[in-house]
């Protein structure tokens, strides 16, 4: 128990210094936080489909140093099938009360082009979930509206990726691929 405590501490350590870092010392006019998105997935399994959302999806953007930083509490997931499934969810397979946030962070590899309506732009950077970081290139939308952005992107995670297994009784209810989609706002931080 004490090294589950210890993991968490790091866990949150880590993120914090990392947003300390990336966005300490940024043009107020570059900055763009995302207060509340949303996310869902879906597991498509030959037995059954599972779906939960989120919009609870925080994040920023530095379009100056194109970088970005997003994070969602995994408790906050809701719409299972039931309520045993949500429990399974947090308890078995995420294990949300040892790694509560997931999270994704780093740097925007193309320009992000402020003249632009629409653009499609590629984000790099380290998905942790369950406590595992994998690398991840993910194209994402962006719309600009005014002085601010809405964004959407939809990609899978590999369960395996990140440490995520499925017993055998349940195999074929959970589909080792899950598909993620994810939308916001972003507006510039005064």
């Amino acid at each position: 128990m004490k090294n589950r405590t210890n993991i968490r501490f790091l866990n949150h350590f880590i993120v914090g210094v990392f947003l300390v870092f990336l966005f300490g010392h940024v043009n107020a006019q570059s900055l763009y936080e995302c207060p509340a998105g949303n996310i869902s997935f879906t597991s498509n399994a030959d037995l059954e489909i599972i779906k939960a959302s989120s919009d609870k999806l925080k994040g920023l953007l530095d379009v100056e140093k194109n970088t970005f930083a997003f994070n969602i509490d995994v408790a906050s997931f809701q719409g299972f099938n039931s309520d045993l499934q949500k429990e399974h969810f947090n308890e078995n397979y995420l294990e949300s009360n040892i790694f509560p946030k997931a999270s994704f962070s780093g740097k925007i590899i193309d320009k992000i082009d402020p003249t632009k309506a629409t653009q499609t732009i590629r984000a790099k950077g380290k998905m942790n979930i369950h406590g595992i970081q994998q690398e991840r290139i993910i194209n994402v939308e962006l719309v600009k509206k005014g002085d601010s952005y809405t964004f959407s992107s939809g990609f899978n995670v590999l369960l395996a990726d990140h440490g995520i297994t499925i017993p055998r009784i349940v195999y074929q209810k959970i589909s080792e691929t899950i598909s993620v989609n994810v939308s916001g706002n972003l507006k510039m931080k005064k």
